[in-house]
């Protein structure tokens, strides 16, 4: 599927759920993250620069094809005279002839006496000199001791690297986008506990009311029912507020309005990833291997100054005192090869050689230390998940018996056996729980999305 197709459907898929009313599903709003979020397109953008270099590197393997098209005019002796040589059109008289002729065709003694001493004019004071000379040159490296291999190789590498970037910045949106949608479910099931305790609150208003009346309860009774469902009346708004800002995170994770989602059906996500599925997909660690592998040419490379150099050219020219004037007649051709090879340097590249097989052995240990490291978050990260586990278990039995109590000491108040403030002192009790149990399902959630991000989206 090419990018503007993929493009165009998620965008479809957005307008239609904005069109029908309906609510973002997960999915829906994954596929609109990967090709909406400015991130991950900044991301790819890095990894198209990447591949350019890759392209930059392969192409110093193929040398560099010139041309060149000189147009001078000079009365120089040595550029007037060399112009024309160059251009096929030098004549005897060009090298000062007529003087020579002159001293053998009678010319006084005087003048002559040291012909071979004199300074010919038509060669050291020619007239102006018109050049144009039209010149294609190929230089191609034959062997340059692995420095272009190895400069091609180390790109490649980038390259892999940047699209590991551009995978774990793409899985870090995902994490975020799914993190959003759960942590939405478990607001929406918190608020829906909340509204359940407001609504027996608001019962018990109207029933403290009546006992009032009747002369069953005081005034104090209906002021502490009030302030309790004050108090509950702030914490829908606060998560409802929390609510809103998730619309606007996600609206910002998806580069796009989003007002409605679709919420999973439980706020309880499982994970089953196993330290061999982290170790083997994590991004940090793929990344560091591929570090140590441009090590490893960094020694190549180092090691290429020892070696001779070899390069090849060839060059096809011609040249006249007009614009590609008798161009056949006048070009010429020159081939060659060079070879250069340092000898001796002051001990540089010895120093340099050495100093790149440091600097692998050094990135060889911290490959091992980062692998270490991620197995480590990995045993951190399950200890944790098992410990929230146990305390949610734990909150769920005491919410459920938080709500049992709560009811019991209503219907002793009504019964005269409890205060107003016993009542109350349990329904606090009974949102501590219930605020709690939010709070440590968050965390749960937290770190096993965090375990995903660790393992690079596997699940």
């Amino acid at each position: 599927m090419n990018v503007f197709s993929r493009i165009f459907g998620a965008s479809l898929i957005l307008g239609t759920c904005h069109l029908m009313g309906t609510a973002l599903s997960l999915p829906a709003a994954l596929e609109i993250l990967e090709n909406n979020n400015l991130e991950i397109k900044t991301a790819a953008l890095d990894l198209q620069s990447a591949q350019s270099d890759v392209a930059i590197a392969k192409g110093y393997n193929y040398g560099s094809l010139d041309f060149t098209q000189n147009i001078i005019r000079s009365n120089d002796a040595g550029n007037a005279f060399g112009f024309k040589l160059s251009s096929r059109e030098a004549n005897f008289g060009d090298f000062g002839l007529s003087d020579f002729l002159a001293c053998q065709s009678g010319t006084p003694p005087a003048y002559c006496s040291n012909v071979l001493g004199k300074q010919p004019t038509d060669l050291n004071y020619p007239g102006y000199q018109n050049y144009f000379q039209s010149k294609l040159t190929y230089m191609a490296p034959l062997y340059t001791g692995g420095k272009l291999s190895a400069y091609g190789d180390i790109s490649l590498k980038m390259e892999q690297i940047k699209k590991l970037d551009a995978t774990k910045v793409k899985t870090e949106k995902i994490y975020e986008t799914r993190k959003s949608y759960y942590d939405m479910a478990l607001l929406q099931n918190s608020i829906n506990h909340m509204k359940t305790i407001y609504k027996n609150i608001s019962t018990l208003e109207q029933t403290t009311q009546m006992m009032i009346q009747e002369g069953y309860a005081k005034k104090v009774d209906l002021l502490e029912v009030q302030a309790r469902k004050a108090n509950v009346e702030r914490n829908i708004a606060e998560m409802e507020a929390n609510q809103k800002l998730l619309y606007h995170y996600l609206s910002f994770l998806l580069n796009t309005p989003v007002t409605e989602i679709e919420l999973p059906a439980s706020d309880y996500p499982t994970s089953y990833i196993s330290e061999g599925d982290v170790l083997a997909n994590n991004t940090d660690l793929q990344k560091a291997s591929r570090g140590l592998e441009i090590r490893e040419k960094m020694v190549d490379l180092a090691y290429a100054p020892f070696l001779p150099q070899i390069g090849a050219f060839a060059e096809v020219s011609s040249a006249d005192d007009t614009f590609l004037g008798d161009l056949n007649n006048h070009k010429a051709y020159t081939i060659g090869a060079r070879l250069t090879w340092n000898l001796f340097n002051g001990g540089v590249d010895q120093n340099s050689l050495e100093k790149a097989r440091i600097e692998k052995l050094k990135t060889s240990i911290q490959v091992e230390l980062a692998r270490k490291g991620i197995a480590l978050q990995y045993d951190k990260i399950r200890t944790e998940i098992d410990s929230l586990n146990g305390q949610i278990k734990s909150l769920e039995k005491e919410l459920e018996l938080a709500d049992q109590i709560y009811k019991n000491y209503e219907g002793r108040y009504h019964e005269h056996l409890a205060s107003m403030s016993d009542v109350i002192i349990k329904q606090s009790q009974q949102i501590e729980k219930v605020l709690n149990l939010q709070m440590v399902k968050n965390q749960r959630n937290e770190r096993i999305f965090a375990l995903e991000k660790l393992s690079n989206g596997v699940k």
